[in-house]
């Protein structure tokens, strides 16, 4: 039976989960991006070494050259995990960056959202299969304390994998 417009403008909104205080327009962040059911899309960890699948390798890259296409960014860290990524994305201030950062969508979104859809078209041009989560976490880094934290945790990601939250083959 079809949905009356009633029921459908009834059904529960998805809740924000971007900080209401902020604008994502400038800032340092430390973002995680994750994909489906953290599946070990990217490759895996052998013997502390994180060895890519050729999606993982377009991944990298992909991270690696992510400023070329948003010249109001930088990416001073990230790594690429078996089923997620981690960075930190810096979006330089509209006085640094004059008439090229969004002003309609958050300059964050529109870089992780053209990231995530730059890795689904290569997999999709390569008959790979391949899916992310439909969100993004991100942190606000405040501070120089905070970034030097979350620095060494993106530093040291792939040795502590074997304790890692997100690894879903790790022994109990």
């Amino acid at each position: 039976m079809p949905q009356s417009e009633s029921s459908i403008n009834t059904l529960p909104q998805r809740k924000n989960i971007r900080a209401i205080f902020h604008d994502y327009s400038s800032g340092d962040y430390f973002i995680t991006i994750c994909t489906k059911e953290k599946e070990h899309f990217f490759g895996n960890i052998i013997n502390g070494k994180m060895i890519f699948s050729e999606i993982g390798k377009y991944a990298d890259e992909a991270m690696k050259s992510l400023y070329t296409h948003y010249n109001y960014i930088e990416v001073p860290l990230f790594v690429i995990m078996p089923n997620h990524v981690h960075a930190i994305i810096r979006i330089r201030e509209k006085s640094d960056a004059p008439g090229c950062i969004p002003t309609i969508r958050t300059a964050l979104g529109v870089v992780i959202g053209g990231y995530k859809q730059s890795v689904t078209r290569y997999a999709r041009r390569n008959n790979i299969f391949f899916e992310w989560q439909s969100r993004f976490h991100d942190h606000i880094i405040r501070g120089p304390k905070d970034g030097r934290l979350i620095s060494e945790y993106i530093i040291n990601n792939v040795t502590n994998w074997a304790s890692d939250c997100f690894n879903n083959e790790k022994s109990h």
